[in-house]
């Protein structure tokens, strides 16, 4: 399935000879992952902590250098709690997926556009998750151990393999991926076999 208004802003990236089999975006909106369920109470924790203590130093007229060393963590509680959410959600809304008949492409960007490519041939490991609405993310490349339990988007520590997270109809997306790394493999069987 192709979508115009996404196959336009793909189109400027494709190589000579390269066309578009299959184009999609992540859903949109507010999404919950599963480490929420720990950074949520975390984050609460570190929020009320420093909205408290950052209300105690401007009730008790603490220095005005003392005051304002207690925002910057209380800003980054607000993050934690709130601001990610709809940072993720910004971030989702400005990325569109596209898959050629050679690469994966994943144009992205809030602030300055990003276009990462993936050729088709070089994905040595691809695994994807489903939920029951049949939407999923694919992961592109070796995941490492304990990574899917501990996700936080652009919190982790060491490289993140590349995915295309909340599409619809993962398994077929997930599909084609496998059908065109099978052809570009009997290609290369092919070339070789005329040598």
């Amino acid at each position: 399935m192709k979508n115009y208004d996404i196959e336009s802003e793909l189109i400027p990236h494709l190589l000579a000879g390269e066309k578009l089999v299959w184009t999609g975006r992540p859903k949109t909106g507010v999404r919950f992952r599963p480490t929420d369920a720990f950074i949520i109470p975390f984050s609460l924790v570190w929020c009320g902590f420093v909205v408290f203590w950052e209300a105690t130093a401007i009730a008790m007229g603490a220095p005005l250098l003392f005051m304002l060393f207690g925002i910057p963590f209380v800003l980054v509680g607000l993050y934690m709690l709130i601001g990610r959410f709809f940072f993720d959600a910004k971030r989702r809304a400005k990325t569109v997926y596209g898959i050629s008949n050679n690469r994966i492409i994943i144009k992205s960007g809030v602030v300055r556009t990003q276009v990462e490519s993936m050729n088709i041939k070089s994905i040595s490991e691809i695994s994807f998750t489903q939920k029951q609405d049949l939407s999923g993310t694919i992961t592109l490349g070796p995941v490492a151990s304990g990574y899917s339990t501990m996700q936080i988007k652009g919190m982790q520590k060491g490289p993140q393999p590349t995915s295309l997270e909340w599409i619809d109809d993962v398994k077929t997306v997930y599909e084609k991926i496998i059908e065109l790394q099978q052809k570009r493999l009997k290609e290369v069987e092919a070339q070789d076999g005329l040598m």
